[in-house]
């Protein structure tokens, strides 16, 4: 009888969870966290963590399905296996991928729970607390449902897609804990679109291949794009490359979105896993982007249920590419050479506005078309810099060193003072905006000079090893003139300020001094003056001059505390 009782109180519970997340509603925070409790209580294949606190002071949970029923285990096993990670509600306004995992777990308990070649499936019910806390129907003017959502920014009003080097936020600490615990092979993270009319109501981002270890990069591009492709169709949805279009509309072409790791997938993707962001269209039906989304998520769980020892392989592969690389390259741009994809759109036009009397843009959805489109589908770096055997990086870097912690990052504190031969670190010159972006201002067009010295350091300052896993993340946060680094972010502000100043009356006397004694620094001051009209008219600019070259001017400024070194 007990057993008659619980068989038809799962099936009354799974019946609700289907009608509940099938329509146009999704959970709060509470529902669904309470949800995945009663799934982890009921089902011994499912297994609840927390995984540490977000901003808003609620706890950041993971899901993990086919583990082995042990937190230590069941990370051990991911590991150590093919391992999918699903992340939900980065964006809370985009709750699609909240649903769709929900329906997928309904769906795979209906069917007996088979875990024989299932990857061990980790979902992130809820990144974004705080934002999912804030809840309403009005805040994504351009969406159409679910009935209430969330809001995009978290607690601390941070765009937390764009917090994954920065790591601003508390629930990137926590983030950084359950990926490098699990170690995933695809992550896949769930968003809603935004920008042009089309017919598609899903689309994807994948990671940049020229970016990608060789083997890796076919194998997503070549085998599990294609295959994900073909499960869509399948089920009725054409699945086409992110929208990213190059003018007003997709007519002038799509290019390639660059996924730099301030992402969450770019993240992702520098630690050797195949990521995609999924961008169901903001203008279809929310069930409909539901379901768009769980068909993805079933194709990729399917891809890897049969391809596991090629994942495994190439991953593996990829390790063996970053550990032999010796040259970094950045600032990876689209190239303007185009390929053309089929695309399948609406006709536009360009009528006066009864608002505002100019013209608007305006899709004609009874009026689809599909025709080929310019595709920018190449990326090629700008810039690369020689790989050092290990960096230094000093004590006083408390944040610095307690990111790269955070990422797994091994690190040897030194013990005793000592000298070194080591390349230090000059800023020569970088753009800052006027407003900040994401509470920084973030730096580009960043140059930098590199340039031998002995250094002694104290105890405490770390030394960080190139040769371990996540190289590429190593370089990319430390070298300051890559996109992303920590100094792009604002973290050695302070090292580019100049603390000492001179009074120019003081100093002119001084300057003369100067001259007289330096006969090269007096005729490249002259040749200056000479051939550059302003500074010819500008005495406090001549004076810099002079200052910036004698022996009163601070030692380090534009130094950064970071060193590189070389194995003797």
């Amino acid at each position: 009888m007990k057993l008659i009782f619980f068989v038809l109180l799962l099936i009354f519970s799974l019946q609700n969870v289907k009608a509940q997340f099938d329509g146009n509603t999704t959970p709060t925070y509470e529902e669904l966290i309470e949800i995945y409790e009663k799934l982890d209580a009921e089902n011994d294949e499912i297994e609840l963590y927390q995984m540490g606190q977000a901003d808003y002071g609620l706890p950041i949970y993971v899901c993990i399905i086919n583990g082995a029923q042990d937190s230590i285990a069941s990370f051990e096993k991911a590991r150590n296996s093919t391992t999918l990670l699903i992340n939900n509600a980065i964006h809370p306004g985009e709750p699609d991928g909240v649903n769709a995992s929900l329906i997928w777990i309904n769906n795979w308990i209906k069917k007996g729970k088979k875990t024989e070649k299932l990857p061990v499936i980790a979902i992130i019910p809820a990144y974004n607390v705080g934002g999912m806390m804030t809840r309403g129907s009005s805040s994504r003017a351009n969406q159409e449902g679910p009935e209430q959502y969330g809001f995009r920014g978290n607690a601390k009003n941070l765009d937390l897609n764009r917090d994954f080097i920065k790591m601003d936020s508390k629930n990137m600490f926590a983030f950084a804990k359950i990926y490098h615990a699990l170690d995933p092979d695809v992550f896949i993270d769930t968003h809603v679109s935004n920008g042009a009319d089309y017919q598609y109501t899903i689309s994807h981002i994948a990671s940049v291949r020229e970016r990608m270890a060789p083997d890796l990069g076919q194998l997503m591009h070549e085998e599990l794009i294609p295959h994900l492709e073909n499960c869509m169709a399948k089920n009725d949805f054409d699945l086409i490359p992110y929208v990213n279009q190059k003018g007003e509309t997709p007519e002038e072409g799509i290019v390639v979105f660059n996924d730099l790791p301030r992402y969450a997938m770019g993240y992702a993707s520098l630690m050797n896993a195949m990521s995609f962001t999924i961008e169901t269209h903001m203008l279809k039906p929310f069930p409909q982007r539901v379901q768009a989304t769980l068909h993805f998520l079933e194709g990729a769980i399917s891809w890897m249920s049969l391809h596991q020892p090629e994942i495994e392989l190439a991953r593996k592969e990829a390790l063996h590419w970053e550990e032999n690389m010796e040259y970094y390259p950045f600032n990876f741009k689209a190239s303007e050479k185009k390929d053309s994809i089929l695309f399948k759109g609406y006709a536009f036009s360009h009528p006066i506005s009864g608002l505002t009397g100019l013209k608007r843009l305006k899709y004609h959805r009874d009026q689809p078309y599909e025709k080929y489109i310019p595709y920018y589908n190449e990326y090629l770096a700008q810039d690369s810099t020689f790989i050092p055997d290990y960096y230094i990086v000093q004590s006083q870097c408390e944040d610095v060193i307690e990111k790269l912690d955070a990422n797994n990052i091994s690190m040897r504190r030194i013990e005793e003072k000592g000298t070194i031969l080591l390349g230090r670190y000059k800023i020569l010159r970088f753009e800052s905006p006027k407003k900040p972006y994401e509470g920084h201002f973030l730096h580009s067009k960043i140059e930098k000079e590199i340039s031998l010295i002995y250094k002694e350091f104290k105890p405490g300052d770390v030394i960080i090893s190139t040769h371990q896993k996540n190289k590429r993340f190593i370089i990319s946060v430390l070298e300051p003139d890559t996109p992303d680094s920590y100094f792009a972010w604002n973290s050695f502000d302070s090292y580019v300020q100049q603390k000492e100043y001179f009074s120019s009356y003081v100093f002119e006397d001084k300057a003369l001094e100067i001259l007289e004694k330096n006969e090269n620094l007096r005729l490249e001051f002259e040749k200056k003056k000479a051939n550059d009209t302003e500074f010819a008219n500008s005495a406090r600019a001549q004076l810099t001059f002079i200052y910036e070259r004698s022996e009163f001017y601070e030692p380090s400024h534009n130094y950064l505390p970071v060193y590189s070194g070389m194995e003797e």
